[in-house]
């Protein structure tokens, strides 16, 4: 990313310039088949607005994942407890929900694969972290990488439009599954 220092008016440009890309992915359903020309066509900003914020269509992605790792990562979410946990979850829920129709576009194509890979190994490693001390359960890492590898599948089908499910359902229920596992 280019631009460090970001003012209103940089972030305003940013957030257009990720939208535009997601509904141009939504269309194409590849990320690869999305060009800076036609972004900037139809975000109706000029190549160099484009450039002063990104080198590239990819780094316009990875702008979004960057935003959803800092939350995932945030220090304000410090995991110590079991409780810890289920106000994670109602943080990444409720990011999901802020943005919502933009996941749905950015996860409509296979491209995202890398990116849920490293989503799945932070929540691994917060939850593992958070619970290590608290219990002797040899299968510990285990049984979180099962879940979590159910929650990211779980989220995928509903972003898809693949699950009769919501979001506050799919909550209560990895709080459940959370406090049954461990």
């Amino acid at each position: 990313m280019k631009v460090q220092c970001l003012n209103s008016s940089s972030i305003k440009t940013r957030n257009l310039i990720k939208k535009t890309l997601a509904e141009l992915v939504n269309e194409k359903k590849q990320l690869s088949k999305v060009t800076v020309t036609e972004l900037v066509k139809r975000a109706e900003i000029t190549r160099s607005t484009f450039y002063t914020h990104y080198d590239n269509i990819a780094d316009v992605a990875q702008d979004y994942q960057m935003q959803t790792i800092e939350l995932l990562c945030s220090d304000e979410l410090k995991l110590h407890s079991k409780e810890d946990i289920e106000k994670y979850f109602d943080n990444i829920i409720a990011c999901i929900k802020e943005n919502e129709k933009i996941y749905r576009l950015l996860i409509s194509t296979n491209e995202t694969y890398l990116f849920l890979e490293k989503l799945k190994k932070i929540a691994n490693n917060k939850i593992y972290d958070a619970l290590k001390n608290k219990t002797s359960d040899k299968y510990l890492e285990l049984n979180i990488s099962f879940f979590t590898n159910g929650i990211v599948v779980a989220l995928i089908e509903y972003l898809r439009g693949y699950s009769k499910y919501s979001l506050d359902d799919l909550l209560i229920n990895m709080k459940i599954w959370f406090d049954k596992l461990f």
